[in-house]
């Protein structure tokens, strides 16, 4: 019976330690350089500074400190000078030779993820979805005005409403 005890102990000793080793290895390992600079940027990236790089996308072109500060409405040049020197020690801006800056990289924040870029233009992701499904609605509607089944009314309209309400949440968080 001692005998088994001690058996029983040794074995899960063993697979304890044939447990704990391989997870004790990953923990160890280096976090990837790329995601944690990202998550540096992401974090970075909000307020005051999201408004300035999110001002320079649209533009698309080199922009002067009292630009930024006079088209957002900053107190002064200095604000709009931090938030861009901030941008520039996270390599999203640069400076030219005539002093302005100009996008290096275009990163997606946080709340931006939920929007795509069109041109010069920011639009919501679910806006897609949203006038997808109303069209495929109005045109089932409209080509089956005698004979309407009413679960695909009712599924097309209720997709339709779910991306427009989501469309509206996502329309109020816009950092721009």
């Amino acid at each position: 019976m001692v005998r088994t005890i001690h058996s029983l102990q040794t074995l899960f000793a063993v697979v304890f330690v044939h447990l704990k080793a391989p997870l004790t290895i990953l923990h160890q390992e280096d976090p990837d350089p790329s995601l944690a600079e990202r998550e540096k940027i992401e974090y970075e990236l909000r307020g005051k500074t999201l408004k300035v790089y999110m001002y320079m996308l649209r533009q698309g072109k080199a922009v002067g400190v009292r630009e930024v500060q006079r088209e957002l409405g900053f107190s002064s040049p200095s604000v709009a000078f931090h938030h861009m020197e901030k941008l520039v020690r996270l390599g999203v801006i640069e400076q030219d030779q005539l002093g302005n800056y100009v996008i290096a990289k275009k990163v997606d924040p946080g709340i931006m993820q939920a929007f795509v870029n069109v041109g010069r233009f920011s639009l919501p992701r679910v806006g897609f979805y949203a006038v997808f499904f109303t069209t495929i609605a109005v045109a089932y509607f409209l080509s089956n005005l005698s004979s309407l089944d009413v679960y695909a009314l009712i599924g097309t309209l209720g997709a339709a409403g779910v991306f427009w309400y989501e469309l509206v949440k996502v329309w109020r968080r816009k950092p721009f």
